[in-house]
């Protein structure tokens, strides 16, 4: 694939992004290396390898749940800026 100043500009007008000249340099040696990665990937022989679906052979892997300890209302109510001894206060946000 040829990297060239109109795929440069179509792809920044995609991404809806604006390049100097100079960042212009730069990106198209960076997307060369990159397509370059890739063709050199489509040079291997995958006719015998299996599509790979998970990284492991383990499946929901999970801690047990562990009931534990809270705090009190008063506690978590203790930092907070505004209550009303029951709830938080926060400001009203919705509009009628």
């Amino acid at each position: 694939m040829e990297v060239n100043e109109a795929l440069i500009n179509k792809l920044a007008h995609l991404s809806k992004l604006s390049f100097s000249e100079e960042e212009q340099l730069e990106f198209r040696g960076d997307l060369e290396k990159m397509i370059g990665f890739v063709e050199k990937l489509n040079e291997l022989d995958l006719k015998d390898v299996a599509p790979l679906m998970h990284m492991s052979e383990e499946i929901n892997v999970l801690r047990d749940d562990q009931v534990k300890g809270s705090i009190t209302r008063e506690e978590a109510l203790l930092n907070a800026p505004a209550t009303d001894g029951v709830f938080f206060k926060v400001p009203k946000v919705i509009r009628k």
